[in-house]
């Protein structure tokens, strides 16, 4: 049987990868840490030995490391301890999995480019504007230089399953939209392109098994939704979904304050496609109806 290793396996995007790779036959052993319950392993990444003693024990084919401090606002307030998590403990995993010669899929972000040239190739020169991108960059060149047997797998904003709405920086506008007794601005500016944890699981899969087949599949990809939306626009059609009124909410078409972020960061997917790994896009409307109806009732 075919044996992964899920690090943030509690997540969000954590608990889709290990139902795909779960649902399709897979060994599994997903580690967590503050939220590690259930059948996962609590194992702290930034505990280089522990992290070594569990590969080593479990023997792993594939390593897919989710774990990361993914909110900007977070990582610059708190920046050297989400550097823990980006970069230092990412390159524990990348180095155990060369020990092991398992092969390694790390996920990064599409806010390692400013937004200015879109749509990006892989090859494309990285241009972060905050420092969570400059921290995904840094995880990505620690995983380039410690184990090439790898995959580097780009995504923008994601959504999925739940088990709080500011789980996920979509789900978490409805908070705003249910909320009536007040006026709120809502991003109708920025680019996004918002992605199904559920697809990108399938995805993640996919690749590992295709890897599996023919190691020379590895390097830098990019997976996206192709769903070109702004904040608003998504809270537009979770109102619609659900009949609620968005008569409250303002569109603000001035670029976001605070913490600096891109303007668009459309990927180009044409790379990870030619290999045959088109995954599935499930339309944003039906997505983030399943992910909303527990928390919305019509």
């Amino acid at each position: 049987m075919k044996k992964v290793i899920i690090t943030g396996a509690s997540g969000m995007l954590g608990r889709a990868l290990v139902a795909e790779f779960t649902k399709q036959s897979w060994d599994v052993l997903g580690l967590a840490y503050s939220r590690a319950e259930g059948a996962l392993k609590k194992v702290d990444l930034r505990d280089g030995e522990a992290v070594r003693n569990v590969f080593k024990e479990f023997k792993p084919s594939v390593v897919v490391h989710a774990a990361v401090e993914r909110k900007p606002d977070v990582v610059e307030k708190q920046e050297e301890e989400a550097r823990k998590i980006n970069v230092t403990a990412t390159e524990t995993v990348a180095k155990t999995c060369a020990e092991l010669g398992a092969f390694l899929v790390f996920f990064s972000t599409d806010y390692v480019f400013d937004g200015t040239k879109p749509p990006y190739k892989p090859g494309d020169a990285p241009n972060p504007l905050n420092k969570y991108g400059i921290q995904k960059v840094e995880g990505e060149k620690v995983v380039q230089a410690t184990q090439p047997n790898s995959a580097i797998l780009r995504v923008p904003i994601l959504y999925g399953q739940v088990e709080f709405l500011k789980e996920s920086a979509v789900t978490v506008l409805a908070e705003a939209l249910l909320d009536t007794s007040k006026q709120a601005k809502m991003c109708d500016y920025q680019i996004r392109f918002p992605t199904y944890t559920k697809d990108l699981a399938v995805v993640s899969r996919q690749l590992a098994e295709k890897h599996l087949q023919d190691p020379t599949i590895k390097g830098l990809f990019h997976w996206s939704s192709t769903e070109r939306m702004t904040k608003y626009s998504m809270v537009t059609v979770i109102a619609d979904i659900f009949g609620l009124s968005h008569d409250h909410l303002i569109a603000n078409k001035e670029p976001p304050t605070g913490t600096p972020r891109p303007y668009n960061c459309q990927l180009d997917m044409s790379a990870l496609e030619a290999f045959g790994i088109i995954g599935q896009r499930t339309p944003y409307r039906d997505g983030i109806k399943e992910c909303l109806e527990p928390y919305i009732k019509k």
